[in-house]
């Protein structure tokens, strides 16, 4: 039965599972430029900054990402024209930004801070050490963090089936729906989300190996 849903739903189900990829792709993109800045709000000496950065935080950790999803939705619906794949994954993007942010936040923070104060010695700008001296570390830090973050986004994206999104747990409800086969079409949908999280971390765990065997050399 789940081979018969399988051979008969590969056209479909593949496509849903591109535009899945697709959609957290641009989803995490933009939530690490999100976070990144939230980042340096949150070790920014200015209070105002330090403020802003802590009460998004809180708040998007603190609500359900279905309901934060329903609200960005509709509410940016309302003002601009978006089509149902942006505001979708800015939706995503806003959510995943806040736990980005954690990570980077403390992954800067883990950064020696001697090492700050000799490039500054030295005439070095602020922005610029901080850009040629302590990010490049604090990405090598922040990978395991982030491919844990990247893994739970691609299962958080399902959550946008329920704004009308044909992505792969959309083309499962509504595949379930018209061949009344439930429990067999959710455990293909279910493979074929495994094997996207497999894939996931296949790659960061090649890119942990790199960055570790560049670091060692």
């Amino acid at each position: 039965m789940i081979f018969d849903i399988l051979v008969s739903s590969y056209p479909l189900f593949l496509k849903a599972t591109l535009l899945t990829l697709k959609l957290t792709v641009v989803a995490l993109l933009l939530g690490c430029c999100v976070g990144l800045v939230v980042a340096f709000f949150r070790i920014s000496h200015l209070k105002l900054l330090n403020y802003i950065a802590h009460i998004y935080i809180t708040v998007i950790r603190g609500m359900p990402l279905i309901v934060q999803i329903a609200i960005l939705y509709f509410g940016i619906s309302s003002m601009i024209t978006l089509s149902q794949f942006w505001a979708g994954a800015i939706a995503l993007a806003i959510h995943n930004g806040a736990y980005i942010a954690e990570v980077f936040r403390g992954a800067i923070q883990s950064i020696d801070r001697g090492q700050m104060e000799a490039a500054r010695s030295l005439g070095m700008p602020y922005p610029l050490a901080m850009r040629r001296i302590v990010l490049p570390q604090a990405f090598r830090i922040a990978i395991p963090a982030l491919g844990n973050q990247f893994i739970i986004a691609l299962k958080d994206s399902s959550l946008v089936a329920y704004v009308g999104m044909p992505e792969l747990w959309g083309i499962g409800l509504s595949t379930a729906a018209s061949n009344y086969r439930q429990l067999e079409t959710y455990i293909v949908v279910g493979l074929y989300y495994l094997a996207m999280v497999l894939l996931f971390t296949f790659f960061v765990n090649k890119l942990e190996a790199k960055l570790s065997t560049s670091r060692k050399k």
